[in-house]
């Protein structure tokens, strides 16, 4: 992998895994504290939120990392860029916020949600604009290559509002505790970002308005295309909780989001990913590296495949031992609907970062076919079977929405010039599959112990399984050939220290691995 996007993709899977650990250590108080109802009442809320930010902030946040890594000739192009995008950001924010507010003050909300709703109407007003600030700061740092800093940011917004939202919670705020969290740590993270972006360019760039040469007609007609790419995408995971919060109760909806929390755990490196690929690959398609390219996809595809691969298994062997642990005992109906939407969510892990590079390229008319007829397929499920299955019908749905994203996906990628699969080896992993899920299920199964930590009972397995199913998939791949030893240590190479050295040493001073590598 080319060493500034290696850099990149470690700089945001980092921040990724620090994420994650605040995400573990503190996800399990807050749905304790706050119970099935009343999460179920903050992501209902949350979940057509999204969709609406999709129209005032996603346009904004793809464009300004894609054109600013292009750095064309044009006079002052990066500075030019930041302004047009923020004065876009700006505008849009003002709108949103104005729309959220009218529709609340009118009592458009009070009819369609239950007494008591009216305060969260105000509060999404606030988090609109302070939503788009943090993620516009974010990703201007990416355009320009600065995750070492953008990424960081996510970490100061989860501690952020972790913090916040655990104190106005024990507090007694409930789910306004969430929202004024959720804001104050946006907007921590869009001062601070800002800052940042000024540093690289004056924001006093975005008084200077730019030639008619600039070309605002491409960068307006990228905006619009992403707003509906990104529109049928975030369809697909909001959908489900929005059918579910009409037509079901708030406990329902409480237990489906924690199995949706537990499922997109497989998102994790795939993320990463699909982040860096954006703008990276935009550099590349600009330079018409299409064979690099190709090449970045294939192998891309297949580690992605693998890693999610195994998060997949191991999850679905310690599903009734996780969920309790994790969410808490009142959560155990959460484990139907989790173990239903595994197969689906490797499948749209391993098309996040083909989708990514097909956004780099910049026609986006074949990704948004993809995606949307993923979409139409996810919408249509789930209108017919959460009226009759409830969660376990939306779970059905909405695996097969997500499944369906990596064949549609491939085909996007061939339509655009690159082929993910050319090197993807699917039927050694499929192999590798098949023979490491027995084993990793059957010590899932036998291991019953449970160990005190802190005076909570604490499966075994959950400490068990990990490291030693990690050892069985390896040992699986490694014997389909679906991974070589030698390729592993030079991807390994590329960490930081400490394991960066190992792994060179190993690669190169062990006499059979220098003879086997090379």
């Amino acid at each position: 992998m080319d060493r500034s996007i290696s850099d990149g993709v470690l700089s945001v899977a980092g921040a990724k895994v620090l994420t994650l650990f605040i995400g573990l250590l503190t996800t399990p108080i807050l749905y304790r504290w706050l119970g099935a109802e009343r999460i179920g009442i903050y992501y209902g809320l949350l979940a057509p939120f999204s969709l609406f930010m999709i129209f005032v902030s996603s346009g904004v946040s793809d464009g300004v990392r894609k054109f600013l890594a292009e750095n064309r000739a044009f006079p002052d192009w990066t500075s030019h860029v930041v302004g047009f995008y923020f004065r876009l950001a700006s505008g849009l924010a003002l709108v949103g916020a104005g729309l959220v507010a009218l529709v609340t003050w009118s009592g458009v909300l009070d009819s369609l949600l239950p007494p008591g709703y009216e305060i969260y109407g105000y509060l999404l007003a606030v988090l609109v604009v302070v939503s788009q600030f943090q993620s516009y700061a974010r990703r201007t740092l990416m355009g320009f290559g600065l995750e070492r800093y953008s990424e960081p940011l996510q970490i100061v917004q989860k501690v952020t509002f972790v913090g916040i939202a655990l104190a106005l919670i024990s507090a007694g705020y409930g789910v306004t505790g969430m929202f004024v969290g959720n804001i104050a740590a946006s907007t921590a993270v869009a001062l601070l970002g800002l800052a940042l972006v000024n540093r690289k360019v004056s924001l006093g760039s975005v008084f200077r308005v730019p030639s008619s040469e600039f070309p605002r007609k491409e960068l307006l007609t990228f905006n619009v295309q992403s707003i509906v790419l990104i529109l049928c995408l975030t369809s697909l995971y909001q959908v489900d909780l929005m059918m579910l919060t009409l037509l079901t109760t708030s406990k329902q909806v409480g237990y489906y989001r924690g199995a949706l929390e537990l499922a997109e755990f497989l998102w994790f490196v795939p993320l990463a990913l699909q982040t860096v690929f954006v703008h990276s690959t935009s550099e590349l398609w600009a330079a018409g590296r299409v064979d690099k390219i190709s090449n970045l996809a294939a192998r891309t595809t297949r580690y992605t495949l693998l890693m999610t691969g195994v998060m997949a298994v191991g999850l679905a062997a310690l599903a009734p031992d996780v969920v309790p642990v994790y969410l808490g005992s009142d959560f155990q109906p959460t484990v139907k609907p989790l173990l239903l939407l595994l197969p689906g969510a490797l499948g749209f892990a391993v098309a996040r970062p083909i989708l990514a590079i097909s956004q780099g390229e910049g026609t986006l008319g074949f990704p948004i076919r993809a995606t949307g007829a993923a979409a139409a397929i996810n919408l249509g499920l789930n209108a017919i079977l959460i009226p009759r299955y409830g969660m376990s019908g939306a779970a059905v749905s909405t695996s097969i929405g997500y499944g369906s994203m990596f064949l549609f996906h491939v085909w996007s990628a061939r339509k655009v010039g690159f082929d993910p699969l050319s090197n993807a080896r699917l039927g050694r992993i499929a192999a590798t599959m098949l023979l490491a899920a027995p084993p990793i299920f059957a010590l899932a199964h036998f291991i019953t112990y449970s160990i005190s930590v802190s005076g909570i009972a604490l499966p075994l397995s959950l400490v068990v399984v990990p490291p030693l199913g990690l050892a069985i998939f390896l040992s699986c791949a490694f014997l389909t050939g679906a991974l070589g030893i030698c390729e592993v240590l030079r991807l390994l190479s590329d960490f930081p220290v400490p394991v960066g050295p190992l792994a060179h040493r190993l690669r190169c001073r062990t006499p059979f691995l220098s003879s086997l590598c090379g």
